[in-house]
């Protein structure tokens, strides 16, 4: 007598859940979230940002929006107290970071994020930062799959061109002002990439908004 075979539905039933969450849990995004001089840059030579006007009514729209960028100092003078509200993690280069260590903060800007550092040398961090070496593009496109909100990249322009093909989303606060000169948006792509343009919002203080999403390589 043949064994009977069980309900394939059922089978089905069963696994599913198991296939789908593995399959399809979908993978935080990257987003480069900087800004900028009108001619692209995002500092001096030198890296000094002070020729940025900073108008209040812009610095206070824009940590309402995500609290969780304004750096741990800065927190209780611009009374920011929200919970983060799109990412977690905070992806920076060693130059990005400097400042944070030479003001002293002994946890990073960011301790209420997850911080990691991409460095080459053996730069000291504190036990609250994460360093990244080696494979950085491998590193931090694990890092997207893990569960959590959205990876914030806050600088500098070339590890966003190290990552340039595993960012998802460039946000850029283009401020009224030429510089010249100084450190690009992106440094090192070699080829062109396609964005889309989703958003551009005017700001307090004329500063523009600007949202790209990717849309592919040309």
């Amino acid at each position: 007598m043949s064994r009977p075979y069980p309900d394939n539905n059922t089978c089905c039933t069963l696994r599913q859940p198991v296939h789908l969450l593995l399959l399809e849990a979908p993978m935080r995004d990257l987003v480069y979230y900087i800004a900028t001089s009108i001619d692209g840059f995002i500092a001096d030579p030198v890296g000094d940002t002070s020729g940025f006007p900073v108008h209040p009514d812009t610095v206070s729209t824009l940590f309402s929006r995500y609290p969780e960028t304004c750096p741990i100092h800065l927190r209780e003078a611009f009374g920011i107290t929200a919970e983060p509200r799109r990412f977690d993690t905070a992806v920076m280069g060693a130059r990005t970071y400097a400042p944070a260590r030479d003001a002293g903060l002994a946890e990073g800007a960011y301790p209420h994020l997850r911080q990691i550092v991409v460095t080459h040398d053996g730069v000291s961090l504190p036990p609250a930062v994460e360093a990244v070496r080696g494979d950085v593009v491998t590193r931090i496109t694990d890092l997207k799959a893990e569960p959590g909100r959205d990876v914030w990249l806050c600088g500098g322009g070339d590890l966003a061109g190290l990552l340039i093909d595993v960012i998802d989303e460039i946000q850029v606060k283009i401020n009224p002002v030429l510089l010249g000169d100084g450190i690009p948006l992106v440094a090192g792509a070699a080829a062109w990439r396609r964005f889309t343009c989703v958003g551009a919002e005017l700001l307090p203080g004329g500063v523009i908004l600007g949202t790209y999403r990717r849309t592919g390589d040309a």
